[in-house]
């Protein structure tokens, strides 16, 4: 029963967060060409940064790709853009909640604050990595 809670935990905090991706993508898709100031690069350039970021904290491979990809990274092999964040088959990607937690957090261990939440997470999943494992070294 637990496992299962956990699972529709998860399933629907990753529903949650891919509908905000999907509406805060399309917005920056449509500034894509624009520079961002002061850095002097564009807002594609910009979001893949930023994916390749969340993609070596998740530790996880690449389950995050910028607005726009090469066109065999594009859903189907047919498209380059990539407002709707997902694999070459049009899947969504899956992360599991260490993943989540290292993203997050910022500091690409589950275990250690930071990011979003300098003091950790307050849910069960956050608490049981923080006070579990690993020193948390703070």
């Amino acid at each position: 029963m637990v496992s299962v809670s956990i699972g529709l935990f998860l399933e629907g905090l990753l529903g949650v967060e891919a509908g905000q991706d999907a509406v805060l993508r399309t917005m920056l898709y449509e500034k894509g060409e624009e520079k961002v100031d002061p850095y002097d690069i564009t807002v594609f350039e910009f979001t893949n940064m930023i994916s390749r970021l969340r993609n070596e904290l998740g530790k996880c491979g690449v389950k995050d790709k910028g607005l726009i990809v090469p066109l065999k990274h594009g859903a189907e092999s047919r498209t380059t853009n990539n407002v709707l964040s997902a694999d070459p088959d049009s899947l969504s990607y899956s992360r599991t909640p260490k993943e989540i937690m290292r993203i997050m957090y910022g500091t690409g261990d589950e275990h250690r604050p930071g990011g979003f939440f300098p003091k950790g997470a307050n849910g069960g999943i956050a608490r049981e990595y923080l006070n579990n494992d690993k020193p948390r070294g703070l």
